[in-house]
């Protein structure tokens, strides 16, 4: 059996952590006495047999559903939604989950002589996904199957032609989705939970919508009042898409709906990369030696070659479980199952919590991690990786480590730069930010157009990543950032510092001289289940 996850109490013998610090590592040593760290559990055992898995899940669904070849026929609509680049991060080795999954609807679909079927990649506001990433999720037979013929296409937010309004909900949110999904006599959503936030109506009600709708849940009222996106019952986010999702299901939409989870296998236990997987005081003397070369190395390698390296990594996540059919029967034991993987118990809160960034996070696949992501990342993900209760006490610190450059992918991020460069070089604020600047840039023609065109985020994203942080700006007194551009962290409105030792000094202003620590380590991510 693997390994639970578990909280270290930090004393004199603990070796130094390591820290991610974007695309380069950094060893830490945590005040001893006062700290504590979080170790996410060992990989959970993979499915023997995950193509069996899948057919199986299939002919025997959950909640009010028949079986999915039973709900195929000749002369029918079908479309098949599933997850963008922003899942799995990082991305998996061939075959990816998606492509298991699709062929083997595919495979049904054609037995029962369905031929009038369309592949939707399920992006929302996302940038389009590029063909070799298409063919990555998918794979090759089906890609060159249904791609050349207009059949495989990135769902476009923005194309009024093929946009549907469903209804309003009871709060009075417009439901608006993919006209061909909503036309449809099946929609088949193939989706990947990678943590507890996503699956369930989150999927078509947020993957496949608009701006109208979308506007209604990613908004600083939700997000502020949304105590954890990973426990969807105080999530106001999830509230909102599961209203949609009623409206949905009343107005006669049928969804058969696929979840998959997968283990946190993230560096595989043998290759280049797995000593960053272990706990530090397992460490061999190889491991030691293998861990100071290759922060070395990094250190030494130009930021364009790191940043190359590290996004060509295909992770060795294996699927732990598949389940099929009614929507909200789904989605509960995947949540169950994404908690096996995830959830450690955490007694209380701390005064400050570090936490080392990664390169990677849902929106720079294959791209620039700009310091707006940085704090996406940090407070809008990992500070909500809880239940319960935050890691750190209300009027604490996060401390981040994190290069935070002053940098920007100008294909992927185009609105991103002007965010950055015009409106929080007016505030930081997220509420006078909605305000005074999301309108504008949401309804700019030159973005919509590079969003429909190009691979570039709909306008309006970096305001949804601001917005997906207000939860944690509002929770805590202060946030630094640790070996960041000086210019950058103080564009953001946080605090920058040279090193971890200069960042804990800097707290004391704000939570006192000998505040409590914990530190959330990874990789993998893990979720804290705060008493």
């Amino acid at each position: 059996m693997p390994r639970p996850g578990l909280v270290l109490d930090v004393d004199r013998s603990t070796p130094p952590v390591l820290f991610n610090h974007g695309e380069q590592l950094r060893l830490e040593k945590l005040p001893a006495g006062r700290s504590r760290i979080i170790y996410p559990a060992e990989p959970l055992e993979p499915l023997a047999d995950p193509d069996g898995a899948i057919a199986h899940a299939l002919a025997h669904p959950i909640g009010d559903s028949e079986p999915l070849a039973a709900l195929l026929r000749p002369g029918m609509k079908l479309t098949i939604a599933f997850d963008d680049v922003s899942l799995p991060l990082p991305p998996m080795r061939a075959p990816d989950i998606r492509q298991r999954v699709i062929e083997a609807v595919l495979d049904l679909a054609a037995a029962a002589g369905v031929d009038d079927v369309m592949l939707i990649a399920a992006l929302a506001l996302h940038r389009r996904m590029t063909e070799d990433e298409l063919r990555h999720a998918v794979g090759d037979r089906v890609y060159d199957a249904f791609a050349p013929h207009g059949l495989l296409v990135n769902h476009d937010a923005e194309d009024p032609d093929n946009l549907k309004e469903i209804g309003t909900t009871r709060h009075g949110e417009v439901v608006e989705i993919n006209r061909r999904a909503a036309e449809s006599d099946l929609i088949v959503y193939v989706n990947i939970n990678l943590v507890a936030m996503d699956g369930g109506w989150k999927s078509t009600a947020t993957g496949l919508s608009s701006y109208r709708s979308l506007r209604h849940h990613h908004n600083v009222e939700t997000m502020e009042h949304s105590r954890s996106f990973m426990d969807r019952h105080n999530s106001e986010l999830h509230r909102s898409n599961w209203r949609m999702g009623e409206v949905l299901r009343d107005a006669g939409i049928k969804v058969f709906q696929i979840e998959t989870t997968m283990n946190n296998d993230v560096f595989g236990t043998t290759g280049p990369l797995a000593v960053l997987q272990k706990r530090e005081w397992e460490w061999t003397t190889r491991d030691r030696v293998a861990v100071h070369a290759m922060k070395a190395g990094l250190d030494r390698m130009p930021a364009g070659a790191r940043r190359n390296l590290f996004h060509s990594w295909r992770a060795p996540h294996a699927m732990t479980s598949v389940q099929a059919g009614e929507v909200d029967a789904v989605h509960e034991v995947t949540t169950a199952n994404v908690y096996a993987q995830h959830l450690v118990p955490v007694e209380g809160q701390t005064d400050i919590l570090t936490m080392g960034l990664p390169y990677i996070g849902p929106y720079n696949v294959n791209s620039v991690m700009n310091p707006i992501l940085v704090m996406c990342l940090g407070l809008g993900y990992f500070f909500n990786l809880y239940r319960g209760r935050p890691l750190v006490r209300e009027g604490g610190v996060v401390i981040m480590s994190h290069p935070t450059p002053w940098d920007f992918h100008p294909v992927h991020h185009p609105s991103y730069i002007d965010f950055f460069e015009q409106v929080l070089a007016d505030t930081t604020d997220p509420r006078v930010i909605e305000e005074r600047y999301e309108r504008q840039f949401a309804e700019d023609e030159w973005y919509r157009h590079l969003y429909r065109t190009s691979h570039a985020y709909h306008g309006v994203h970096p305001f949804y990543m601001w917005y997906w942080g207000a939860h944690a700006l509002a929770h805590l007194g202060r946030v630094i950032i640790v070996g960041g551009d000086r210019a950058a962290v103080h564009r953001l409105g946080f605090t920058p510092a040279s090193s971890l030792s200069d960042a804990l000094e800097l707290a004391s202003d704000t939570v006192g001289p000998h505040a409590t620590i914990t530190h959330l380590h990874n990789p993998p991510i893990l979720m804290a289940d705060v008493t």
